[in-house]
């Protein structure tokens, strides 16, 4: 790859999510099938770093690296760089003059008014989110059903008649085949649809437009999708989509409208802008936990800590609200769904039921254990996402087309069912049949009559009926051999299959094997001889394991441990969960960071943490900033305004307004900053100073027709402008923000970070001690730097 200089000038921004369909690649290591975007540039490379300034490009283009360029075999790929290609959110409010003369207009009672709509819109989150999740549930349930009472009719078939080896076939294609269809949904119709979307909402919340990831046809594709992960037997869970659903629902609902659908309700306009849409986001991705786990508080906790980069007490409680409306719409329609009307008992998608008795007690000396417990946790999570971050880079740089994305999803359902039924096969742990063993399809294999397959209750069944079966099941269940097995080959199914072109969360398996290998200590440290009784419980340890492995391998710390609590239905394990949670991240985090950051970080995703890098006081605003800036006139010619939106190499989306001093010399004074999506509507409207002495009549432009263009504004290309018309001007007085944050040359980084980060800003203008531009901060100039192994480094930009 070329050699690239330190610093990249401010030319070098580009966005080509608008003017190219919004082509990126995706959060899971897929990419999208982009011809664009796909070229190999210099030296065979993909990264498109021509334009910028600064870059000395010393290879030179052989005609054998000039044939690959159709396609390439192998993307190179380094995590040691920022994407161009994604912009931030306008979370600060455009206070133009257009914007006061509105907020003014309104009394007291409108204020009252848009209060209760936003509660109104929680509530419809919180409804919708319920009865996707409940469709998901049902759906799952009655599709798996069908497919695990065929295999077990024709197992029992063949087991007495010989012949295992059809039934192995029939399971083997059954699973790919299912797969399939979800596969190909995500990687041919909508690949930002794969994975758990838990990675795409954290970076949407942050502040990053991630193009596609909250359309309905994203929502169609997310759910169909997970349905066939989980029937398909891949080691998979439905929750972590449940999140994307739910974020995507709110950023429906709160717009009144469907783009996808080009129908507009007229309802809800004042919250098409991007500040009141993060908040609604927010709410939905919590309606998701809560969905998903029956954990109303938790769900509120997940969105505080993954996601909302902004908090408030009233958002807070709206948030809430929504979560409480989605778990009590997901539990009375399954009532409904299981003939028991009004029964408000399973309040999520996952139910791990609840611990009672003597199974709930522990003692003080249980808790070192229970911290070795985490450290064991901790330490398998690192492991964990050691193999899968090597694996994503092998995807991303082999696996990139569809059909291969669409392979391997059928070869991992395949490998996964023979891999289940071998160790079905060779397994001969047969425990009795007896009343208070609740399992859905006891296999007998080779069994006595009255007995059932131990090991086909692990993987015979929808993942969360293991975790549940793990937990409840009594002791002497399982015989250690068998748990050690699984818990060995389901670490390495859940590792290949998380990233696959699929539409999949990682909750579930990651407690699955943690409940497991929990449940196996229990069963250790129970033999160990003690006066006459079973003081360990193994489905005590199941529960502390699975919460081990979840923290190992996510790092979440105060939601999960609400949400473990929630979903057991039990306050009692707070403390030992929490200790636990927290072990699990401190050892996890010595070694590599959590799934998700893994995965954002893959993707070159400019994400900005809580905080700046420790050791970056001694930079300053000058230093970071980009320059030189294009600045516009307060009333500019309509000609270099096209010029200027239509220069490719110059990409920019902010332009701080200046305005000359009449009668003197001096530079240009700042006045104010105005977007790019402002510029477009106003070329679109023809909002030229001459057409408007013409034409009296000509109506005044309003906030609705800034709001009608959101969020999918034109490219300039799109936009007719006469030659005559070029030499109109334009005046942005009335449209720019005429108080944008700015700061001094010699602001340092942290306070500069800490202003853009706390504000959710997408530029920050620097000013001299005369008012004039010198530079302009954008969110890759803060992403950039970021502590590495030897102190501070700075990433670089490329157009990836």
């Amino acid at each position: 790859m070329a050699n690239i200089t330190k610093k990249v000038s401010w030319s070098s921004r580009a966005d080509e999510s608008g003017a190219t369909g919004e082509r990126t690649p995706l959060l899971n290591g897929s990419e999208p099938q982009s011809s664009s975007s796909r070229q190999p540039s210099e030296g065979g490379s993909v990264f498109q770093i021509g334009r910028l300034s600064t870059v000395d490009l010393e290879e030179e283009i052989t005609s054998d690296e000039e044939s690959l360029r159709g396609r390439p075999k192998e993307i190179p790929h380094t995590e040691k760089l920022l994407s161009l290609k994604y912009e931030s959110l306008d979370y600060d409010n455009i206070e133009n003059q257009l914007f006061l003369e509105e907020e003014r207009r309104m009394s007291y009672m409108n204020f009252r008014c848009l209060e209760i709509s936003r509660w109104v819109v929680c509530g419809l989150i919180g409804f919708l989110t319920g009865l996707i999740a409940c469709f998901i549930d049902i759906a799952v349930e009655q599709l798996a059903g069908i497919k695990y009472q065929v295999v077990k009719t024709n197992i029992e078939k063949f087991t007495e008649a010989g012949g295992l080896s059809i039934s192995l076939l029939l399971w083997a294609f059954l699973n790919s085949a299912i797969v399939m269809l979800g596969a190909i949904m995500v990687a041919f119709f909508e690949p930002i649809a794969a994975g758990s979307g838990i990675p795409q909402i954290k970076c949407y919340l942050n502040g990053i437009k991630i193009p596609r990831v909250v359309r309905l046809k994203t929502l169609v594709v997310k759910v169909c999708g997970v349905i066939c992960s989980v029937v398909g037997g891949l080691a998979v869970g439905k929750e972590g989509p449940m999140i994307h659903s739910g974020a995507v629902v709110a950023a429906g609902v709160s717009q009144g409208r469907s783009t996808s659908l080009k129908r507009d309700f007229k309802i809800f306009e004042y919250f098409r802008r991007d500040t009141e849409k993060r908040d609604f986001v927010s709410a939905g991705a919590a309606a998701g936990v809560s969905a998903a786990f029956g954990a109303p508080v938790g769900g509120v906790l997940f969105s505080l800590e993954e996601g909302a980069s902004f908090w408030n007490q009233m958002l807070t409680w709206r948030i809430f609200f929504a979560s409480m409306i989605s778990t009590f719409t997901l539990n009375f329609f399954l009532s409904i769904y299981h003939n028991k009307t009004g029964d408000l008992s399973s309040p999520g998608l996952i139910n791990f039921g609840r611990f009672q008795g003597d199974s709930v007690a522990y003692y003080l000396y249980e808790i070192p254990l229970f911290i070795v417990m985490g450290a064991i946790g901790g330490l398998l999570g690192a492991l964990f996402n050691i193999l899968n971050y090597w694996l994503t880079i092998f995807r991303i740089r082999y696996v990139h087309r569809p059909c291969l994305q669409v392979m391997e999803a059928m070869l991992v359902a395949a490998v996964t069912a023979a891999v289940s039924f071998t160790m079905i096969y060779f397994s001969n742990d047969c425990q009795p049949l007896g009343p208070e063993h609740n399992e859905e399809y006891p296999l007998q294999l080779f069994c006595a009559d009255g007995e059932y397959n131990s090991m086909a209750t692990a993987f015979f069944n929808t993942p969360e009926r293991s975790v549940r079966s793990l937990f409840h099941n009594q002791p002497g269940s399982y015989n250690p051999l068998t748990l050690g097995l699984f818990t060995l080959t389901y670490f390495f199914l859940a590792c290949w299959t998380y990233g696959l072109a699929v539409s999949a969360g990682v909750f579930i398996p990651s407690l699955l094997i943690g409940a497991a290998w929990g449940r196996l200590f229990g069963i250790l440290l129970a033999s160990i001889p003690s006066n006459g009784s079973i003081w360990a419980d193994p489905g005590k340890y199941a529960l502390i394991g699975a919460a081990a492995q979840l923290g190992g391998i996510v790092r979440m710390t105060l939601s999960l441990t609400v949400i473990m609590v929630e979903a057991t239905g039990n306050v009692t394990y707070g403390l030992p969960i929490m200790l636990v949670l927290m072990t699990a991240k401190i050892v996890g985090d010595y070694f590599v960071e959590g799934l998700y950051d893994i995965h954002i970080k893959l993707q070159s995703v400019p994400f900005l943490h809580w905080d700046a890098p420790a050791t970056s006081h001694w930079l300053t605003a000058r230093e970071v900033m980009s320059a030189p800036v294009t600045c516009l006139n307060r009333i500019e010619k309509v000609g270099t305004i096209v010029d200027t939106l239509s220069n490719t190499s110059t990409n920019h989306n902010g332009f701080p307004v200046v305005v000359q001093v009449s009668g003197t010399d001096e530079p240009a004074k700042l006045c104010g900053l105005i977007l790019r999506s402002q510029l477009i509507v106003l070329l679109k409207h023809k909002v030229f100073v001459e057409l408007a002495r013409s034409r009296l009549t000509h109506r005044k432009l309003q906030l609705k027709d800034f709001r009608d263009a959101y969020p999918r504004f034109p490219p300039i290309q799109s936009i007719h402008v006469s030659q005559d018309e070029r030499e109109c001007m334009m005046d942005l007085t009335e449209f720019m923000n005429a108080t944008p944050y700015t700061v001094p040359q010699e602001t340092s980084l942290p306070r500069v970070f800490k202003l853009f980060r706390a504000l959710g800003l997408r530029h920050l203008v620097v000013a001299d001690d005369e008012n004039r531009v010198v530079g302009l901060v954008t969110r890759k100039d803060l992403a950039r730097y970021h502590l590495g192994k030897h102190g501070l480094e700075e990433l670089q930009l490329a157009q990836t």
